[in-house]
């Protein structure tokens, strides 16, 4: 088979799975419309949020850091938000310290950093990231709401958290959505803000 036809095959493929992943999300929006108001609520009474993923899933939540602590569309005050994978010194000192254990290196972070009524966010294509479930457990015991977005279920990360965005397919297609998905929570905060959801509006 020459070139000219696998290459349309392949993005035919490609963009096949995702329509079911991006159709199994538009299931799900009401999740993401809840987890908006959740969030402009505790982002208003400065709380924070936290946030971590492994490669591709680590951009998207260094995106939904970026988004919170400037702005998404409107002017408005900044909100606390940390990307825990982007503290290069943590990171590369918790693995030196600990033999570069990868289970620890987000967990440690988190059990510095979290509060109860922050909220962690966490990111990964396969739900299978050993250490993202042991920053969900950290998370769950500082008292914090714990949230993933993992690709198909069951994974372990979607077993530990409070509340799971679960899709379907391939973790190219799975990571194409949850950033879909990440535009989608910044715009839910902000019109939770706008309309008074969020209990208490940053001043």
């Amino acid at each position: 088979m020459s070139a000219t036809t696998t290459v349309p095959d392949v993005a035919r493929g490609h963009l096949d799975i995702l329509d079911e992943t991006l159709s199994a999300l538009r299931q799900q929006t009401g999740r993401l419309t809840r987890w908006g108001r959740v969030l402009a609520e505790r982002l208003s009474e400065g709380n924070r949020l936290l946030a971590a993923g492994n490669g591709g899933s680590a951009a998207e939540a260094r995106q939904l850091t970026a988004d919170l602590l400037g702005r998404y569309h409107d002017d408005r005050p900044p909100f606390s938000a940390i990307a825990l994978h982007a503290d290069t010194s943590s990171l590369t000192a918790v693995g030196d310290e600990y033999e570069y254990d990868h289970a620890e290196v987000f967990a440690r972070q988190v059990r510095a950093h979290a509060r109860p009524r922050d909220v962690l966010v966490l990111l990964s294509a396969s739900g299978r990231s050993r250490n993202l479930a042991r920053a969900a457990e950290e998370g769950v015991r500082a008292g914090a709401n714990v949230w993933a977005l993992t690709g198909p279920s069951p994974n372990p990360l979607a077993n530990v958290v409070e509340d799971a965005l679960c899709l379907p397919g391939t973790a190219a297609t799975v990571q194409e959505a949850h950033l879909v998905a990440v535009h989608i929570l910044c715009a839910e905060v902000a019109r939770a803000l706008s309309t008074g959801d969020g209990e208490r509006r940053a001043s």
